[in-house]
């Protein structure tokens, strides 16, 4: 359907590896906090670690016009995919009852390969009868996993991950050892409700400039 635009091999080789080691030497902990530990970073702030050294790279050539980058670590076993089929928006103001925004580009960087974990990307709204709200059409757009490789759309689309048989997440399947690492990046055009900075805070030691 021509939904996502992909670039592979999109950073650096050496600032890909960087990135590689620094996720991956975060292991498994916190995973479950990864999906609502999200940091802003603004197009005149300086970048504060590996992260936002990519998002710099990324938004100088890919990422187009905005007031800054929403991002956040997504790391899982997809033999337990742990988020369903959704819409991004800026769930602060959402809940602050200022209704709904959404980001005007959605992105993800692929870090490594996975077994399944393809990403599903569709026009159709989640649907909360289905399982893992799935949209009922299962009209998607298929990405599988690279490291190097950027996916992005349209902030207002749907999207999930499909499960280590590359199925709509129904259950928990037998446990896979490596995990599915990428960063979920958003562009928007005005500031988040409650911005939070990466530099301002404790978390993940193992993404801080080394140098």
């Amino acid at each position: 359907m021509g939904l996502v635009r992909i670039i592979d091999e999109v950073l650096p080789a050496a600032l890909h590896r960087r990135l590689l080691r620094a996720v991956t030497a975060l292991g498994d902990g916190g995973m479950t906090h990864g999906y609502q530990r999200t940091f802003w970073f603004p197009r005149d702030a300086e970048p504060c670690g590996v992260v936002e050294e990519a998002v710099v790279f990324l938004r100088e050539r890919l990422l187009g016009p905005g007031a800054g980058e929403e991002w956040w670590l997504s790391r899982m076993r997809t033999s337990n995919v742990p988020i369903d089929f959704h819409r991004d928006r800026d769930q602060a103001r959402a809940r602050a009852g200022q209704g709904d925004a959404h980001p005007t580009r959605s992105s993800v960087l692929m870090l490594n390969r996975c077994r399944g974990g393809l990403l599903a990307v569709s026009p159709s709204a989640p649907d909360l009868d289905e399982p893992a709200c799935a949209p009922r059409a299962r009209d998607f757009d298929l990405v599988e996993p690279r490291p190097n490789r950027l996916v992005s759309f349209d902030g207002t689309l749907t999207h999930g991950v499909l499960d280590a048989r590359n199925h709509v997440p129904l259950q928990r399947l037998p446990k896979e050892p490596g995990l599915r690492l990428t960063i979920a990046v958003n562009t928007w055009a005005k500031p988040i409700f409650e911005p939070r900075s990466f530099r301002q805070s404790r978390a993940y030691p193992a993404l801080r400039k080394s140098g």
